[in-house]
């Protein structure tokens, strides 16, 4: 498991991180019990390892006027690898797109997308789409209301693993 890798303090930083990461060194080195100057060359080794990707505010759609929120399943005419690295290369382009996910299955792709209107997801939809190489079919889902969205690492289930396997 690749977060057995990190001890402790490590695993901590980045709990710590991913509830704020506008917190100062100094407040992250206290609420992780060590100083600052070790906590700092922590927290770089841990993003230069890949463990912390980047740092992002946690925007609210809506208040911006993006409205509409839809799941979109792909199929794709055809699977093989070119064609499927293709597809990726094109929908790293369209900024409706915030997500996308190569599944198993029969759905080759889902698209998490956001929109200001349904017209603006609709013309996403018909000019970009289904209008893509490669593309068999689309099924859409609009998403009605959320539940949950949590982007987070549940650091609670990693830690109860690894005190399960001491």
């Amino acid at each position: 498991m690749a977060g057995a890798k990190l001890d402790e303090i490590d695993r901590r930083i980045l709990a710590e991180l991913q509830a704020d990461g506008r917190m100062t060194n100094v407040e992250l080195a206290r609420r992780v019990g060590i100083s600052a100057p070790p906590c700092l060359r922590r927290v770089r080794t841990l993003e230069e390892l890949g463990y912390i990707r980047g740092y992002h505010a946690d925007i609210n759609a809506r208040e911006l006027g993006f409205e509409v929120r839809v799941f979109a399943m792909v199929r794709l005419a055809s699977q093989s690898e070119r064609d499927l690295s293709a597809f990726e290369d094109l929908v790293r382009g369209w900024p409706l797109v915030r997500e996308c996910h190569m599944l198993n299955g029969e759905i080759d792709f889902i698209l998490k997308c956001v929109a200001p209107d349904l017209s603006s997801f609709q013309r996403f939809l018909t000019d970009r789409l289904t209008a893509a190489p490669n593309v068999a079919s689309v099924k859409t889902s609009l998403v009605i209301r959320g539940a949950k969205d949590e982007p987070a690492v549940p650091f609670e289930i990693l830690e109860e693993r690894l005190a399960s396997e001491d």
